[in-house]
């Protein structure tokens, strides 16, 4: 038997009862993780065809994750959301989490255009921070998508956060993410700005090199499809 407080007091688990909720977590995770492989098959299936098709790729690197335990339940604590798992769901959009790193800004909205056009694709929130970045200059485009996974109990939507960036922005989130995490969040003033000024520099930068790119192929004989617009409707 094991004994917890809860905020009704002394709560007693026998061990079948720990085992119950360990595998209802379990199922739960693992519906995220069929629905990370759906959106990373389906980012797969853009690639090779683009890189087929028209001898390029617009995908760097692709990297996902499902929330570990601790991480949600500080998350549910955090946000106030209540512990059963149908809130959770609900309520926490970002359990599982796909970032697209691509070469240039237009491959970023071509992407999520592409991506949010399928029709088994929900796009139920999107936040542009490449257009409006944040203050501190940070700059991606994040999406919050509901994906089909499809279990012997029958069909499931999941929702996945997908972030799109180019390298350059991904170098400088991973680098301004490092500075937060050995200051605890309170970075000095001067650094904040230097951050600020390496955000803008790493525009100037996405910025010529995808003018140079262009260029260089803009005589390619294939030209890429255009992106279906979808941002601007959602």
């Amino acid at each position: 038997m094991l004994s917890v407080i809860t905020d009704e007091g002394l709560a007693t688990f026998t061990p079948e009862q720990l085992r119950s909720m360990r595998d209802e977590f379990q199922q739960f995770v693992l519906q995220y993780q069929f629905g990370l492989r759906e959106i990373e098959t389906k980012l797969g299936i853009l690639r090779d065809e683009f890189q087929l098709t028209h001898d390029y790729n617009p995908i760097e690197h692709v990297s996902s994750r499902v929330k570990s335990a601790d991480s949600l339940v500080d998350k549910v604590l955090r946000k106030g959301v209540a512990g059963d798992f149908e809130s959770v769901r609900a309520n926490i959009t970002d359990i599982a989490g796909v970032r697209v790193t691509c070469s240039f800004v237009k491959d970023a909205y071509r992407l999520f255009d592409l991506l949010a056009a399928q029709d088994d694709i929900t796009v139920l929130e999107v936040k542009d921070y490449i257009a409006t970045p944040k203050r501190n200059g940070y700059k991606s485009l994040h999406a919050i998508l509901a994906v089909p996974v499809f279990l012997s109990t029958g069909r499931v939507a999941v929702t996945v956060e997908v972030q799109f960036r180019t390298i350059a922005m991904d170098f400088w989130a991973s680098l301004e993410h490092k500075i937060y995490y050995k200051y605890a969040g309170i970075v000095p003033d001067g650094l904040v700005a230097e951050l600020k000024d390496a955000a803008d520099s790493a525009a100037l930068l996405d910025a010529r090199m995808e003018r140079l790119h262009d260029e260089l192929h803009g005589s390619r004989a294939t030209p890429l499809p255009p992106a279906p617009g979808r941002l601007s409707a959602v």
